[in-house]
């Protein structure tokens, strides 16, 4: 596999968000403050969130392989099919070149931002900063603050066992860079997340940590209502299609912990496996060195287990460094659209505890008060966004897992290929030693 940063990938604009009215919209422009104004789809998009140009690319890395019938190629047309409609986005962003800092109470690493966009919101073509993991923890925080309705994609855990993993080794800090590279495509990608303030301070500003000290801007009204949104309310019961997305994200995490948890065992056992594979082959070298007629057949099979030991060792680093680190991100991005359910759940509990209160009074039409209809127009927002939102994560999914299967079966086809090759190799020098007898 390529360690070389992955290719950038193109994000959706706003074009087909903007003029939608928002469920919480007022007349006046200022209740929204700076980066937040951009307004979330409204009942609408429920009927909308199918449409082609909401369906993202993924960013996923097909296999190398020279072979065009092989299964590489088909994840190549598939890219090439995410890309067609390349032209309407505008804003890239990677993440790449790593480096380590050494400083006398720390020692931690950073990565290159690179951005490119012609919005308007920025003010130049083209940054270029350096970020560390907290900054990148920093912005998911904001964007849960600021937009609570939303599902924001997650970020690689940040601990890791010391004297298991090295953090500071160059496997680790790869599979991290792309990680963190995914987090921020995913954001870019979101027709509503990329617009986002924070977000667009994080891509652009020299020194982060002043915005960090100052607390930059307040929170969105949306932000701000559910925010405060206690966890005093009881929810009776949740309408059946959320519900049905909870059950979902529960089996679903529950089946890819499964897979996880095997995945892990097996690439444990191909490693123990692979020790033995090396000890194994030199094994007939040396026994060669005694042999006459059997010298040359006796190389040959060491040479043949040093070739499927190349072989496996390739599998399992494509295992460790493709294959667990996409099962990861979704089992935490089931976390993620739970969190959100939950506070879809609470305002949806408010607003009935609220109607209720209203209807106990005794008058024979009773008003609707104006924060019972706020309530209600907060859970009308959330209904919508989360609905978009799943729709957006069903999308990639079912990109990201056609592709990571796909590659998966790929590199066991290209494993056994090159196991079968090198046995075959020692085929002919084993005939021609029983025709000279």
């Amino acid at each position: 596999m390529s360690g070389g940063p992955p290719k950038a990938l193109p994000s959706t604009g706003p074009h087909s968000l903007r003029d939608m009215p928002h469920p919480l919209a007022g007349s006046s422009s200022e209740e929204a403050v700076g980066g937040d104004s951009t307004p979330s789809p409204d009942l609408l998009m429920a009927r909308s969130f199918g449409d082609k140009d909401l369906i993202l690319p993924n960013g996923g890395t097909p296999a190398d392989t020279s072979s065009p019938a092989s299964s590489s190629s088909l994840l190549n047309r598939l890219q090439l099919d995410d890309d067609i409609d390349g032209e309407t986005r505008d804003l890239f962003v990677t993440v790449d070149d790593p480096k380590k800092h050494v400083c006398t109470m720390e020692t931690y690493i950073t990565y290159r931002i690179t951005t490119k966009s012609t919005r308007v919101e920025f003010d130049l073509p083209e940054y270029s900063v350096r970020r560390r993991y907290q900054d990148f923890d920093w912005l998911r925080s904001k964007l849960e603050e600021s937009q609570p309705t939303h599902l924001i994609p997650p970020l690689p855990e940040k601990f890791v066992v010391k004297g298991v993993v090295d953090r500071f080794s160059e496997e680790f800090v790869e599979t991290r860079r792309k990680a963190l590279d995914k987090f921020l495509k995913r954001i870019t990608d979101h027709p509503v997340l990329s617009f986002n303030e924070h977000f667009n301070v994080f891509l652009t500003a020299k020194d982060l940590n002043a915005y960090k000290k100052q607390g930059m801007a307040l929170l969105s009204r949306v932000g701000e209502s559910v925010k405060h949104v206690t966890g005093g309310y009881k929810l009776r019961s949740r309408p059946l299609e959320f519900a049905a997305i909870g059950e979902y994200l529960d089996t679903f995490a529950l089946k890819l912990g499964t897979i996880d948890r095997i995945a892990q065992r097996i690439i444990k056992e191909e490693i123990e496996y692979l020790v033995e594979l090396r000890e194994y082959g030199p094994v007939y070298s040396t026994w060669s060195a005694l042999e006459g007629e059997l010298a040359e057949p006796l190389e040959g099979v060491s040479a043949c287990i040093g070739n499927c030991s190349t072989a496996l060792e390739e599998l399992t680093d494509d295992m460790t460094e493709d294959f667990l680190p996409v099962l990861r991100e979704y089992i935490l991005y089931s976390d993620s659209m739970k969190n959100v359910l939950k506070k879809r759940d609470q305002v949806q509990a408010e607003y009935e505890a609220k109607l209720e209160a209203v209807a106990l009074r005794k008058e024979d039409r009773p008003k609707v008060p104006a924060d019972v209809e706020k309530c209600q127009d907060r859970m009308e927002c959330f209904n919508a966004d989360l609905k978009a939102d799943m729709e957006r994560w069903q999308n990639n999914k079912r990109q990201d897992f056609r592709q990571l299967l796909m590659g998966m079966a790929d590199r066991n086809i290209q494993y056994y290929e090159k196991c079968l090759m090198a046995w075959e190799s020692i085929i002919p020098l084993l005939q021609e030693k029983q025709e000279a007898k």
